[in-house]
């Protein structure tokens, strides 16, 4: 940092473009920042366990997951025979029941599954579905099948339940914001891990800013075939309204906020746990460490991609299903150290499933419903829906029979405590897996 700034807050007071540009802290980072300074003198004296209220991570498996081959209706004729290679055995799987199993990579969960602590929830989806990446997980992060919806459903949470609290009541840990978390007040922040920071070890300021806005003005670009259409998109959460220029000021402004505190609370809490040294490990390794640490986030969002697998799925899948496994067994296992395991709630979800039928490059294309799962101390396992048939398709694709809403109306109502008809607009019948 230029030595010209005695302390961070002069240096965000002075602005981060130098003489180019010019504007005032907002008072909510002004009053993060000051409690932020107090709270690390106080830290030492803190109870590991930091805040009390319950904490939703949610995990995105980005793609769009083979829910057939991750629970298995292996018994089901009709599942043998669309699958000539890549069907899973008997002896492949780890037995539930109702001719179901789960995938042998999922060992972990498997555990989490006998304790009673593992909810799946079978066949998965929404009305009239998508099969675009993009659309389908803008429609999953909205909570809005019509993908209308100027917010994200977890950033309508934010500004129902979380008004006037500080911006890291939601925590995402990808290069750009959810669109779940995208708010009309209230976005929460997005961080990569806090010794990476480009706003810290740097001396060039300016330098710095216009990485950062070259960044923030070219997020990643995918496109994809969707039959005979082809749909781009690239794009972030955020309020609601806010120019690029807000986007870039507060994004800039939330890490160096909260880069140095999480940084100091990840030097301050030791785990004996050892997480996986896979991105999905690493992100979760250092939730558990803000959650010890006694942030004061509600909601963690973290991913875990590659889920698209239309050639060579077979290895490929087993592979990822088995570092979502470790990386939360490891999570899961640093909570129980930390004694915070009943308070933290993980659900996973995925844009979609896939094709009944393999394709001829060993793989699966896009298909419709599929599963999920939640898991965590205050959970009540079980098998809940009904798995698809897998004779009755709609174009070659499961039929959905659960309502995502439903899965998100649970964890409002039962977990977060708080109105999901406010957040979803409409009234879901909730499932019983809290």
């Amino acid at each position: 940092m230029n030595p010209n700034f005695k302390t961070r807050r002069d240096f965000l007071r002075t602005g981060i473009w130098g003489a180019s540009a010019s504007w005032t802290l907002p008072l909510f980072l002004d009053r993060t920042f000051g409690e932020m300074e107090l709270n690390a003198r106080d830290l030492a004296t803190q109870a590991v366990s930091g805040k009390d209220d319950e904490i939703l991570v949610v995990l995105q498996m980005a793609g769009g997951n083979d829910g057939l081959n991750t629970v298995v209706p292996f018994q089901d004729d009709a599942y043998q025979k669309a699958r000539p290679n890549l069907a899973k055995k008997e002896q492949d799987l780890i037995a539930l029941k109702d001719g179901l199993g789960l995938n042998k990579n999922l060992q972990g969960l498997a555990g989490l599954y006998d304790e009673g602590e593992l909810a799946v929830v079978q066949g998965v989806g929404y009305p009239n579905p998508n099969r675009s990446h993009f659309v389908s997980t803008s429609i999953w992060e909205k909570g809005d099948p019509a993908n209308r919806s100027e917010t994200g459903w977890l950033g309508r949470y934010f500004d129902n339940q979380c008004e006037g609290s500080d911006p890291m009541m939601g925590v995402s840990l990808r290069k750009t914001e959810p669109e779940a978390f995208r708010a009309k007040k209230n976005s929460g922040i997005s961080l990569s891990a806090p010794e990476l920071y480009r706003w810290i070890h740097s001396g060039n300021e300016q330098e710095v800013a216009e990485e950062v806005f070259a960044d923030l003005n070219a997020p990643d670009q995918m496109t994809e075939s969707v039959g005979d259409s082809v749909a781009t998109a690239a794009g972030y959460g955020g309020v609601v309204g806010e120019d690029n220029a807000s986007f870039l000021e507060r994004v800039a402004l939330s890490a160096q906020v909260s880069s140095d505190e999480v940084v100091e609370l990840a030097r301050r809490h030791g785990t004996q746990t050892r997480y996986p040294g896979t991105p999905l490990g690493k992100s979760l390794g250092l939730v558990g460490r803000m959650i010890a640490g006694g942030m004061p986030t509600r909601v963690y969002y973290v991913d875990h991609g590659g889920f698209d697998t239309h050639r060579q799925q077979a290895g490929r899948h087993d592979q990822l299903l088995s570092q979502l496994d470790t990386a939360l067994k490891s999570f899961f296992t640093d909570l129980k150290e930390q004694g915070n395991y009943k308070r933290v709630t993980v659900m996973t979800f995925s844009e979609f499933g896939r094709r009944v039928e393999q394709n001829a490059s060993g793989g699966t294309d896009h298909g419709q419903g599929s599963c999920l799962f939640v898991a965590g101390g205050g959970v009540k396992g079980g098998l809940y829906g009904d798995y698809p048939s897998l004779t009755e398709l709609d174009r070659g694709d499961l039929k959905f029979n659960t309502d995502f809403r439903r899965v998100y109306a649970t964890l409002l109502d039962k977990w977060l405590q708080t109105d999901s008809e406010k957040i979803l607009g409409d009234r879901f019948s909730p499932l019983d897996f809290i």
